[in-house]
């Protein structure tokens, strides 16, 4: 696996490494070097040849760091002086740039290549609102991401996915990275009569990714529609086990949830930290058990997965006391 150093002047590289890992998960082989107010370039040095020690695979480096020219490139660049055909530096760190390098990892074995596909998505990560504000770029046409609509065939779907927070950090990078979308779906009849929130889902879809807002008994017509929606890959997210019930009653031929996130509420109990249950819930996942339906959960794809059924038992028998 390529290592990873975070590089910056102060805290910022630490601050950024926490924040990556409450999107996308603890990472292994990893780690965040800063060059202190008191310090100067041999100190940011050997704690940049500390790191890579640490490292399971010290042939494939690739260095993040806050700022061109700085101290901190400048010393990951004399490091790179004796590794140019495998070690890479990105410069101009940012969080959406840490998150696709850690998702690339998972289909790349290159730093070089990796420090090659996080560019994009660096840049496309800084943004402005309002809009209007946004300078006027043209697209060529091969940059266009095509258009699968209009083919014979149903949704092919790559996750389904119980999340309370719908379309966040998690889902937009660390999933959409490992399945793939062109669409991602939100499944609530709530969420479809708010317009602020359906607008504000719309706009968090990253980039190539169309995202829409339906209510469950348009996704069950969406989901027997065999003309419209062939090359398509649906992710579809709901808030609450009862909506995938009913969309599963009604025919969205799922077979495996996602169970992400469910927030806590007055007369719920929660068994681990992100997942908490009322009696309703319970019962319901009963029921897509009963149905055949697997249970997958994990916060992000490389995470372990927990055990369900244990998960429920521990929550009935707390709801019990």
């Amino acid at each position: 696996m390529v290592g990873i150093i975070l590089a910056s002047h102060g805290d910022f590289a630490k601050g950024i490494l926490q924040s990556g890992a409450m999107i996308f998960g603890e990472q292994e082989n990893v780690a965040a070097c800063v060059l202190e107010p008191s310090e100067g370039p041999d100190d940011i040095k050997a704690k940049l040849q500390k790191a890579i020690q640490s490292f399971d695979d010290q042939e494939e480096v690739l260095f993040l760091v806050d700022l061109w020219g700085g101290t901190p490139f400048n010393q990951a660049n004399s490091l790179l002086e004796d590794h140019k055909d495998k070690w890479a530096i990105v410069s101009g760190m940012n969080l959406p740039m840490v998150i696709e390098a850690y998702a690339s990892r998972f289909s790349m074995n290159s730093a070089q290549e990796i420090a090659q596909a996080i560019l994009n998505t660096a840049r496309d990560g800084v943004k402005v609102k309002p809009e209007e504000l946004e300078p006027e770029v043209a697209v060529e046409s091969s940059e266009k991401t095509p258009s699968n609509t209009g083919k014979p065939g149903t949704f092919e779907y790559v996750l389904a996915r119980i999340d309370t927070r719908l379309l966040h950090g998690q889902v937009a990078t660390a999933w959409t990275k490992a399945t793939q979308p062109t669409r991602i779906i939100v499944v609530s009849d709530a969420v479809a009569k708010d317009e602020l929130r359906k607008k504000l889902i719309q706009q968090a879809a990253p980039p190539g990714v169309k995202a829409h807002v339906v209510p469950v008994e348009q996704m069950i017509k969406l989901a027997k529609d065999d003309q419209h929606f062939g090359g398509q890959r649906a992710l579809l997210l709901f808030e609450n086990p009862q909506d995938v019930l009913r969309a599963v009653e009604g025919g969205v031929p799922l077979d495996t949830i996602n169970v992400g996130s469910m927030a806590h509420s007055p007369g719920k109990v929660q068994p681990n930290k992100v997942l908490a249950f009322g009696q309703d819930d319970i019962d319901t996942f009963k029921k897509l058990k009963e149905k055949g339906l697997k249970f997958d959960v994990r916060k992000v794809p490389n995470d372990g997965q927990g055990n369900m059924d244990e998960i429920l038992r521990r929550a009935q028998a707390e709801l019990n006391r």
